[in-house]
């Protein structure tokens, strides 16, 4: 097991050190944090409007007026529904922080690119720029837009194509005139590329990376199998010490937070939710207890350890496990590298993932409804939210199935480590009566 162990971490470890060190998906993942507080409140006002309590809903229409509801949803809108915009200027800061150059003005330029791919709709009343092309369906133009932007403007600048002021010139003008060139090349080059789409049966830029590249991706993405085997590739690289949620995150957010936008979209017209897999199916019921679902491993070590060592990890790690969070548990036990609990920490995520799937697949719980909970939002509170009590229920019976597929792994490390605790304890006590005899 051992030498499986190392000839798989000889494999997988540059893998994930060239993904985890890799600009562009740094600079996507780091991006997306811009976005996600605003995501979380958007779906908190969209939870406000879809609350299923009679009492309530007629409460607030005596108040607010039958359209009540579109007061709240327009937060959700401005956020949920314009994540790209967001997403953009974190993702070029992230760009310029990498090649050190100005941070604000490469989010501009980068903004004003994708504004340039945007196209505009006519109508008697004027011209508009339509909400739909900033949401879930121009996710993947953006984040594009955002990283070839910010790479033509740091190219430009490190020629030297730039106007230089005096240096008695206030910083904040120079940096507003250094930016000029730069900003004039990247603008060229995307009305360029807007034109040059004109002329093609795709006719925007949106149309065409919606249909070649988004569209499929998200298929992707959502699918079973792809499921299975991303939470594969996240558990081995974790079991050699290798942050697999940060690696596997930042490849597949961008595409989970895409279907969940679309579930809540769809969740707030009263529409049929699309899609099972999404960001809330990973983290609400994949994910219980952290990365492998180990919160039932939490449980057993809080509770039936015999071991000193277990029974203080189990104090120090169960209260972290609620909220998700598993890194004391992860290198305390260790799971790292650990033949007898990789079996396990492999095992349990996969079949959190199909349960969850083939439950919601069948309709014995609904969808993933679309609201952008934390990461760190318990289990079974995450599951009322996400899909209702049968939600709930399911994440009660993921928490028993997690204890189950732990425990007899966990038993086999607290026994070793209660043995070795016994031993030390009866080589202290006769060094001990040793000396003492010695002595007398």
């Amino acid at each position: 097991m051992n030498t499986f162990l190392e000839k798989l971490q000889a494999k997988l470890g540059p893998i994930a050190y060239k993904l985890d060190s890799n600009r562009y998906l740094s600079a996507i993942k780091n991006g997306f944090f811009v976005a996600m507080p605003l995501l979380i409140i958007g779906s908190m006002f969209l939870l406000v409007t879809q609350l299923p309590i009679q009492p309530y809903i007629q409460f607030m229409e005596s108040i607010l007026g039958k359209d009540w509801m579109a007061l709240f949803l327009q937060v959700n809108n401005m956020t949920m529904n314009a994540m790209t915009l967001f997403v953009i200027l974190g993702i070029a800061s992230e760009m310029a922080k990498y090649y050190s150059v100005d941070r604000g003005s490469t989010q501009a330029i980068a903004l004003v690119a994708f504004l340039v791919l945007t196209p505009i709709t006519a109508t008697d009343d004027g011209s508009f720029l339509p909400l739909g092309n900033f949401g879930a369906s121009g996710l993947f133009v953006g984040m594009i837009t955002a990283i070839l932007a910010a790479e033509i403007f740091r190219w430009v600048v490190q020629k030297g194509w730039t106007i230089k002021m005096p240096e008695s010139v206030p910083s904040n003008v120079a940096k507003s005139f250094s930016a000029l060139i730069p900003g004039f090349f990247v603008v060229i080059v995307f009305n360029l590329i807007r034109i040059g789409f004109t002329f093609t049966s795709y006719e925007t830029a949106q149309n065409f990376i919606f249909e070649v590249l988004q569209t499929p991706l998200l298929a992707l993405g959502s699918s079973l199998p792809a499921t299975l085997i991303i939470l594969l590739f996240e558990a081995l690289l974790w079991s050699f010490g290798i942050h697999g949620s940060n690696i596997v995150g930042a490849v597949m957010q961008p595409i989970w937070i895409a279907l969940t936008v679309e579930n809540a979209q769809a969740f707030a017209a009263g529409e049929t939710l699309p899609n099972i897999v999404n960001y809330q199916f990973y983290s609400n019921f994949v994910k219980l207890g952290g990365s492998s679902a180990t919160i039932g491993l939490a449980i057993a070590c809080l509770f039936f350890a015999k071991s000193t060592q277990f029974k203080t990890l189990g104090k120090l790690s169960f209260a972290p496990a609620i909220f998700n969070i598993n890194e004391p548990l992860v290198f305390g036990i260790p799971i790292v590298l650990n033949p007898i609990m990789l079996i396990p920490f492999v095992i349990t995520p996969l079949l959190m993932c199909v349960i969850a799937y083939t439950a919601m697949a069948t309709g014995i719980v609904p969808l993933a409804n679309g609201v952008n909970l934390p990461w760190t939002m318990p289990p079974v509170i995450a599951g009322l939210m996400v899909s209702g009590w049968r939600g709930a229920v399911l994440q009660i019976v993921q928490i028993l199935l997690s204890f189950g597929l732990y425990y007899p792994f966990f038993k086999m490390e607290d026994l070793k480590a209660y043995k070795i605790e016994l031993d030390g304890k009866t080589s202290y006590d006769d060094a001990l009566e040793s000396e003492n005899t010695e002595y007398v």
